[in-house]
This record gives C-alpha cells, structure tokens and sequence, in this order.
C-alpha cells in the first residue's frame, strides 16, 4: 500500500498541487491530508488528482465547514481503514494514543516520526513553507513486515525534492 500524506497547505495552492502531483508520480493509490488546507482549491486539488484521499479540518479552515459535504473533509480525530490498516487522522497533535496502527497528525510544521507500542506516528511537515523555507510530504509504504517512510522536502527555489528514508519493522 502506498499513500501521499502531506499537511498545511495553507493558502499555497502552487505548492500543494506540486506536491500532489509528486506524489501521484511516486506511486500514491491514496492520498491523505492533515489540515489546514484553508482554501476550497486545495480540496479541489485532492479531489481532481483522481486517488482516494482524506482530510481533516485544521484549527485555520473554519471557512471550509461549508464544504464538508462536498469534499472528504473530516472532523478531528478521524479513524478510518484502509485494507486491513487502521488509521487516525487529525489535524491538532492532541490524540497521540496508539489505538490505530498509524496516526497522522500536522499542526506544528515539523517532520516527525516514530513507531512504538505497535503504532506508527507522522507528521509529514508542512507544504506551505511558512515556518521554514522548505515544501515537505511524505511518501508512506506499508508492507506486510515493515512500514518504509521517505521523507521529500526541497527548498522553495529548488526544483528536485531531496529525500531522506526512514524503515520501522511492522509488529502485528
């Protein structure tokens, strides 16, 4: 299984449509946002890139309540599963219980990752570049025995993505 998760777009629109773009380039089948997406085109972007995706709603996307008929926008913390994976999604790092097999969660801006008592934790960053001059996603493949994180980030006047790759084994 192979998901694209990035989080605080923001009002980039740019920036999230390439990293939507990347990602589907990467091999995403799903893709799944944290929030604050703040702006209807970003979830027209998640929505137009043709893969299953989620979201949730940021404590910056009041504005997108109306929409979250429309668009698979959520209320946090969301669980979920795909395939035989569980998932809990939020936006606000206030539920980092390990009651799924992978939390996602946004709001601080910051790579992050970890895998203790059977739970895989991750912050993708942020695509905005708001608090630091780097666009970031996560490229997330879950195999029957291990979970392999790439980290991409690139700075904004850079072209390529850099990546770093992280490798947890999975206890079932």
């Amino acid at each position: 299984m192979k998901i694209g998760i990035l989080s605080d777009s923001h009002h980039q629109v740019g920036y999230t449509k390439e990293v939507i773009d990347f990602l589907k380039e990467k091999g995403s089948q799903y893709l799944i946002h944290a929030g604050d997406l703040c702006v209807e085109e970003n979830l027209k972007l998640l929505e137009q890139s043709g893969l299953v995706y989620v979201s949730v709603f940021g404590n910056n996307d009041m504005g997108l309540i109306p929409f979250s008929n429309k668009y698979r926008i959520k209320q946090e913390p969301y669980y979920f599963k795909i395939k035989d994976i569980k998932f809990k999604l939020m936006h606000l790092p206030y539920h980092l219980t390990p009651d799924t097999d992978v939390v996602i969660f946004g709001h601080t801006h910051m790579f992050e990752h970890d895998y203790k008592n059977k739970t895989l934790f991750v912050n993708p960053g942020e695509v905005c570049a708001r608090e630091k001059p780097l666009i970031e996603c996560v490229f997330l493949e879950i195999n029957e025995n291990e979970y392999i994180i790439s980290y991409y980030f690139k700075n904004t006047n850079e072209q390529f993505f850099k990546k770093e790759e992280y490798k947890y084994e999975r206890k079932i």
